[in-house]
């Protein structure tokens, strides 16, 4: 009889980074990065270099601010890794975004999804091991260009309630204290 092998994969939620407003971007999805956003963004870059973040597959909106995000972030990966752009995670709520997880590979050890709110919020708090404590409060409304970091011990087909340990959670606000 084999032994059994605990699965550990991990998970990046990245809400992409502040907007221009609604009225000044035109359509929705075409709404770029404002400067901030920008400066946002390359925080966040920064810390995942220094972590070492490595997914091994992107899941994007098509939206151009979460494209715009990305684009950003990526240069921060060792290796480049597998980028998807999907029309169904575009201002997907948690139930889709769920769904879309279960049907990653088995194999798929990391996984970035950049994507959009309330949805990220919703499925963070979700799959969260935890409901109280200092760092799921810092989920409170998934601000815009922050990250948050899961290992899971499950199949992603497997993945629901409290599957999923919170393990850092970094908003580009707190990156940026003192450098403005």
């Amino acid at each position: 009889m084999a032994a059994s092998m605990k699965i550990m994969s991990e998970l990046y939620l990245l809400r992409h980074a502040k907007a221009v407003p609604q009225e000044e971007g035109g359509p929705d999805r075409e709404r770029p990065l404002e400067q901030r956003g920008r400066r946002a963004a390359q925080a966040v870059a920064h810390w995942i270099a220094e972590q070492r973040l490595a997914p091994t597959l992107v899941l994007c909106s098509p939206s151009l601010r979460t494209r715009q995000t990305l684009d950003i972030v990526a240069l921060s990966f060792p290796h480049p890794p597998q980028i998807l752009i999907e029309d169904e995670l575009y201002l997907a709520d948690a139930r889709q975004l769920l769904a879309r997880l279960r049907r990653l590979p088995a194999d798929t050890p990391n996984v970035l999804l950049v994507g959009h709110n309330p949805g990220f919020h919703d499925l963070a708090m979700y799959l969260s091991d935890v409901a109280t404590g200092s760092l799921i409060a810092r989920l409170a409304g998934f601000p815009a260009g922050a990250l948050a970091s899961f290992q899971i011990e499950v199949p992603w087909a497997s993945l629901g309630r409290r599957h999923a340990r919170l393990t850092a959670v970094v908003a580009p606000k707190e990156l940026l204290r003192g450098l403005d």
